[in-house]
């Protein structure tokens, strides 16, 4: 089908003739779904694989530093775990021989040798810098002996935590939480055994004070600085003893709703866990154990944004690296493809160019094929109009006359005459010898106005469409015959959609250069019909504009519309063409060349004066060669009160005329010729109305012909043409007006004379 974009003829690319059987043209190496999707699946393998890599890359990376950061942190509270383990049991070592020292004595006992418990005291723990004191309560709590003061000040712990659970056997408070101390005013923490007398009673206690500091500059030398870890000591109810970096103000235990508090609850020895801590404010992965045997845990917390933060680094050089050559390749497939699509685009248009070449070459062979057939067909119409004309003519005659009781059989004949004579002007068309009357209309405006006609044709169930190019030029065309050629289509497009369907009709310029080699030559109109019907098959399609042939069922169709239309627009300096496939629908192509002229403009038709002289017959030379012909014209012209005389051909006919004119007579002794064109002898009707102007200007001309292209020459003489067969109303309305001019004439001349001065 030819395609719908319009082009400007220096687009165009010649292509080679295509041969009447030749194949459409294959397109080797030109597969272009097939190298489409070629290059989509390598722009898609382009962007995937390599989000697919970087995608499985990044995850192992995470993966890997959350491994890594969760050995770490194994490793650095193994580390502390072992710390404090060594600093507990050297404290709990020292509590031991702080026993030692005072078993025996009671409360009083201590007092009274408080300086020399003193000296010993600050030897035992004087030298260790995570111990802050070494005291001895009483049993009332009351400090009895420290390793810092001598004396002792008045200090009582009756009331603290860990001196109630030591006397009261609870384990946990053997560490107490951290406190500032009543003595020295440090922030420590506490280790204290029972202090027992010799019947097994609790008697007192022994503590030695722990510097939370002491732990936390070990944690801090263990990391190193700008560390994403943090080490921590908490008992096992959750209570922070030492931090590092220190966590926040309002942050001194760890809550039992954390899994790290849910663990330490449930005297889980050792384990890891993620969370959020409230005292990193982050999301951390944090490893803990337990210390020995003590109520106290020693936790590790690797803060997870520090590995996010990693991770992105390494993830940007990885993106930065892998996607660099991916976006060159991207970059190349994309070139690829926007040149394929313009490479598509080019084979579209080159196949859309050979497929017109085809329909035109095409339409110009069936133009050829037609000729021949167009001339029988006009030789057996015009014998054929020959017969209508002789039947037409008795008709009439028996009507003037008055035959009575014959009104119904004579109106069947006059029936059967309209039908034979619109069917003689349909063979005469597609034969090309139908008169046509041309004049230029613009397509632009001519089509949309025509949309009423098509409507009809097409019936309800068809929706029509017209798109016309604004700029469409116009035409030089006969009216009625673009008209019928229209109808002509559109009543196919309907019967080609039973159900119901679009019928498109679009307008554009087409200009076609000599260089191309193809049958039309020039600028023109192109005029597309399309419908969505059912299409035709290939043998169909081939015969499609052979006259008489048909595929409707009998009475239907008469096979006369399609050689109509190709007709129309080859005597218009055109062509036609046909694209159509099987459930492809069809489209008809028009080329109609384009007119110079402008079209004329409409002017009111001046109202005729009618006359009120007395009406007499005309003196009328018929020339006919056909007798009954004659017989009929020459009865009808008379009972129209004309004077008829006869002549057989073109040369005796020239002799009636020339006769008079020979003998001296001024005056012309026929008012009209009435002759048919195609007559045998060396002169025809148009010869011998060129002769007739070189003898008589004035003498008034009737040429009767179904041969169009006899009216050519009609175009350069003076006279008045009639299609066969003619309506005799017509004739009449001829002869009326010829018979007012003559009178008018006579007038004339008749006021010059009476006004001319006497000789």
């Amino acid at each position: 089908m030819i395609a719908d974009r319009p082009e400007r003829p220096d687009e165009r690319t010649p292509l080679p003739p295509l041969a009447d059987d030749a194949p459409f043209p294959a397109a080797p190496g030109h597969d272009f779904t097939v190298r489409r999707r070629t290059l989509l699946a390598l722009l898609v393998a382009a962007i995937v694989l390599p989000c697919i890599y970087v995608a499985a890359m990044a995850y192992s990376d995470l993966s890997a530093r959350e491994a890594d950061a969760t050995d770490t942190t194994l490793r650095t509270v193994r580390v502390a775990e072992e710390h404090a383990l060594k600093v507990f049991d050297m404290n709990e070592a020292l509590d031991a021989r702080v026993v030692d020292l005072v078993r025996g004595l009671n409360d009083d006992g201590i007092r009274a040798s408080e300086p020399q418990i003193h000296e010993k005291l600050d030897a035992i723990g004087g030298g260790y810098p995570q111990v802050a004191a070494v005291s001895i309560f009483g049993s009332d709590g009351g400090l009895l002996a420290s390793s810092r003061y001598s004396p002792p000040p008045s200090v009582s712990i009756a009331a603290r935590d860990d001196f109630t659970g030591i006397r009261d056997g609870r384990v946990i408070d053997h560490v107490s939480r951290v406190m500032q101390s009543q003595v020295s005013g440090e922030t420590v923490f506490n280790m204290g055994v029972a202090r027992l007398n010799d019947a097994g009673a609790f008697a007192g206690l022994v503590s030695v004070a722990l510097r939370p500091g002491y732990f936390s500059s070990f944690y801090r030398d263990l990391l190193g600085p700008d560390s994403p870890m943090s080490l921590g000591l908490v008992r096992s109810d959750g209570t922070i003893l030492a931090f590092d970096p220190p966590p926040r103000a309002d942050a001194s235990v760890i809550t039992p709703r954390s899994p790290l508090g849910a663990a330490l609850l449930r005297g889980t020895e050792s384990g890891v866990v993620r969370m959020h801590s409230t005292l990193l404010d982050s999301n951390v992965i944090l490893a803990f154990r337990r210390v020995g045997a003590y109520p106290v845990y020693v936790t590790c917390a690797y803060r997870t944004p520090a590995i996010w933060a990693a991770w992105y680094r390494h993830l940007s050089v990885l993106i930065i690296s892998m996607f660099t050559p991916s976006i060159a390749l991207w970059c190349v497939i994309w070139l690829s493809l926007r040149r394929l699509a313009a490479e598509e685009e080019a084979w579209e248009r080159w196949q859309a160019e050979a497929s017109m070449r085809r329909s035109i070459e095409s339409a110009y062979r069936q133009s050829r094929k037609m000729e021949a057939l167009g001339n029988l067909v006009g030789s057996v119409a015009h014998d054929f109009n020959n017969l209508l004309m002789i039947v037409s003519a008795n008709v009439q005659i028996a009507r003037r006359r008055g035959a009575a009781g014959f009104e119904r059989e004579l109106s069947a004949v006059e029936r059967a005459l309209k039908s034979g004579q619109s069917l003689t002007r349909q063979l005469l068309g597609v034969a090309r010898k139908q008169p046509l009357r041309n004049e230029t209309i613009h397509v632009g405006r001519w089509l949309p106005a025509a949309r009423e006609l098509l409507r009809a044709s097409l019936g309800a169930k068809v929706s029509l469409v017209v798109n016309v190019d604004d700029d469409v030029w116009p035409v030089l065309v006969d009216v009625a015959e673009f008209e019928l050629a229209l109808i002509n289509l559109a009543v196919n497009a309907r019967d080609a959609m039973p159900n119901g369907g679009r019928f498109t009709v679009r307008a554009r310029n087409i200009s076609f250069r000599p260089d191309e080699g193809l049958p039309l030559d020039g600028d023109f109109v192109h005029v597309m019909l399309e419908d969505t019907g059912t299409g035709m098959p290939p043998d169909v399609l081939a015969r499609a504009f052979e006259p008489l042939y048909t595929t409707k069922s009998k009475g239907t169709g008469t096979g006369l519309g399609l050689p109509q239309v190709f007709a129309f627009c080859e005597r218009t300096g055109g062509l036609a063409a046909i694209d159509s496939a099987i459930g492809a629908g069809t489209t008809v192509h028009l080329y109609l060349p384009r007119s110079l002229a402008e079209p004329p403009a409409q002017r009111p038709s001046e109202p005729r004066e009618e006359s009120a002289q007395v009406q007499h017959g005309l003196n009328v030379l018929l020339v006919e060669d056909n007798d009954e012909v004659a017989a009929g014209t020459e009865a009808l012209l008379q009972m129209m009160g004309h004077r008829v005389t006869c002549a057989s051909d073109a040369v005796s006919a020239l002799q009636r005329v020339e006769a008079p004119l020979a003998e001296g007579e001024h005056t012309p002794r026929f008012d009209l010729v009435l002759s048919d064109i195609h007559m045998p002898g060396t002169m025809n009707g148009i010869d011998l109305a060129e002769a007739l102007q070189g003898l008589e200007p004035e003498l008034p001309v009737i040429l009767v012909t179904g041969y169009a292209e006899e009216l050519e020459r009609t175009r350069n003489a003076d006279v008045r043409v009639l299609s066969k067969p003619f309506d005799i109303a017509l004739l009449e309305k001829m002869l009326e007006a010829i018979r007012e001019d003559r009178q008018a004439r006579a007038k004339r001349d008749h006021d010059t004379t009476l006004q001319s001065p006497r000789a």
